[in-house]
């Protein structure tokens, strides 16, 4: 083997591009590169002049709980404009660096503010020069990334005849080889990605308010989808039902996506229902423990080293608290001494808890005790839509659309 000579100077370099490469990793889907809400980040956390992490920029999108995707150095996401009956969804490039906006595409949708401030709910997915979203009406799009022009659009509803969720569609669509997968109808909905013509369907029922989940059984790709009243594990090649597991909530609404730990799956739902943790195979599924200790509305938990990190409450509950518990077993491990409701991602063995009123909260992924790190107020208005840590910048949206951009590598850069 011919060994690789460098210049001096090339081999000073070659350190910082490979350094660089790994902390500017993309964050191209809701939850993150592998939809678990870790970032693979480390020593993201620095000191912060002040004791507040500096506002980088600020944009503004329009009404909603999207969350955010970002890709070669764009940030997507979609907002609500207009009035109740006439107004108009966007989906919005942003410039991550500056906070400048590149492109916005528009279309008619309602508020459909049902017992909530209303918007959008949906978070784009990003793969190579294509971005692909679904709108609480049905609205599948296509667009391209650097642009914004429309590929394809497909309507699930008005074309396909598939049925409304009661709050409309909320999951993030799913890329799986030349597919694109939508938790929408009984169980599922395949396009092609390049066409969007049907790739394979399940029934035209209402779906659940989750985004299809990837996990592995035995060795074969799946996806798990929360129906209304089952999680389903099917193949997201052909559609094929592998298996079902009844979860009921009140309101049917399952909305907080189903976590994998090791061969445990973990549901949680809100509206008190709590949560149960099930041992998958490729045959069938079985419930090994269930309670009320995790009763996530819609933020689903984080699964770090066989524990479960998550907010116990519903979207406005005063009372909720961050909990760890034993996926195996479901036994509360810890709960956060104060109560407040919120969101989460984690890097580098820390849990990112953006509470309901903004304040950024950083607490060590650690069964053995309740450790926080650092706090601070990094935001203003009510937060549902997961944050976003990428290349030392951490990205938060509230409900009326304000992003804001924070650098909380801060001075140090160590943590």
């Amino acid at each position: 083997m011919k060994r690789l000579h460098l210049r001096p100077h090339l081999r000073l370099l070659l350190p910082a591009l490979l350094f660089s490469r790994a902390e500017a990793a993309d964050w191209p889907r809701f939850r993150g590169p592998d939809g678990t809400g870790i970032s693979p980040e480390t020593r993201w956390l620095g000191t912060w002049p002040g004791g507040q992490p500096r506002q980088v920029w600020k944009a503004e999108v329009g009404v909603g709980f999207s969350s955010m995707t970002l890709a070669q150095g764009r940030l997507f996401t979609m907002g609500h404009n207009g009035q109740k009956q006439d107004g108009i969804d966007s989906i919005v490039a942003i410039d991550a660096t500056t906070g400048g906006e590149l492109w916005r595409h528009s279309y008619p949708e309602k508020l459909a503010n049902h017992y909530y401030e209303g918007g959008t709910s949906g978070t784009p997915t990003v793969e190579g020069d294509r971005v692909y979203t679904l709108s609480k009406a049905g609205l599948a799009l296509c667009l391209d990334a650097a642009s914004g022009k429309v590929v394809w659009s497909r309507h699930l509803a008005s074309e396909l005849g598939l049925k409304v969720p009661e709050w409309g569609f909320a999951g993030a669509p799913h890329l799986h080889g030349g597919r694109v997968i939508y938790n929408a109808g009984d169980a599922g909905l395949a396009l092609d990605k390049a066409t969007g013509k049907e790739a394979w369907a399940s029934g035209k029922g209402s779906a659940g308010y989750g985004s299809p989940v990837p996990l592995s059984l035995g060795g074969k790709p799946a996806l798990a989808l929360f129906g209304l009243q089952h999680v389903i594990a099917v193949d997201p090649a052909s559609g094929r039902e592998f298996w079902r597991h009844r979860w009921k909530t009140r309101y049917d609404v399952n909305a907080a996506d189903p976590v994998v730990a090791g061969d445990i799956l973990v549901l949680t739902s809100g509206y008190g229902t709590g949560a149960c943790g099930i041992r998958f195979t490729e045959s069938g599924a079985t419930e090994v423990w269930k309670n009320q200790s995790l009763r996530s509305h819609m933020q689903a938990p984080i699964a770090i080293g066989g524990h479960v990190y998550g907010i116990d409450g519903d979207g406005g509950d005063a009372k909720a608290r961050l909990k760890c518990l034993d996926a195996a077993t479901g036994k509360v491990a810890w709960e956060s001494p104060t109560a407040e409701t919120g969101v989460l991602s984690a890097a580098d063995g820390k849990l990112i808890w953006v509470t309901g009123k903004g304040e950024l909260v950083v607490v060590k992924a650690d069964p053995s005790s309740y450790q926080e790190v650092v706090r601070a107020q990094a935001a203003r208005g009510k937060i549902w839509a997961t944050p976003v840590l990428l290349d030392g910048r951490l990205y938060i949206r509230n409900w009326r659309g304000e992003i804001v951009c924070l650098d909380v590598r801060g001075g140090s850069g160590a943590s």
